[in-house]
């Protein structure tokens, strides 16, 4: 279910220059980074990509909800990480992206962070945004 105006709580403002080849700015003046294509997509390399970008934003945000379902099942998430692999590559309409989310949870057994993984791909905003629009795969 989608939100409303009334109930945003914060909205990041950023503002791209030249697109995938230029810079990215946020309004506040915290980020502010040049931006380059991959070299395996013939560019530089020289700066980051927004598949990095995508890749830090999911993983944080990611992390957070696995610590909000941690808590709910009273699992221990301390010392844990969470790694996003983004994709792109070329689809019937240009370019698409795929996911790749991994975690690791020391103190928890396998089949424990298996579902906590699950349960925060439910709760995650950047799953929820991109549920049955890109495939997402939990590893």
């Amino acid at each position: 279910m989608s939100i409303q105006h009334t109930d945003v709580l914060y909205t990041a403002v950023a503002t791209a220059e030249n697109g995938r080849d230029g810079r990215v700015a946020t309004d506040d003046g915290t980020l502010d980074i040049v931006v380059n294509p991959p070299r395996e997509m013939g560019g530089s390399g020289a700066g980051t990509n927004p598949e990095q970008l995508f890749a830090a934003g999911y993983s944080a945000c990611f992390q957070g909800a696995l610590g909000v379902v941690a808590r709910q099942e009273k699992a221990d998430v301390s010392g844990s990480t969470v790694t996003a692999k983004v994709g792109i590559g070329k689809n019937d309409d240009g370019f698409g992206i795929i996911v790749e989310i991994s975690a690791a949870i020391p103190n928890v057994d396998a089949e424990t962070a298996k579902g906590l993984l699950e349960k925060a791909h439910q709760v995650c905003p950047y799953s929820k945004a991109t549920r049955g629009n890109i495939t997402v795969t939990l590893v």
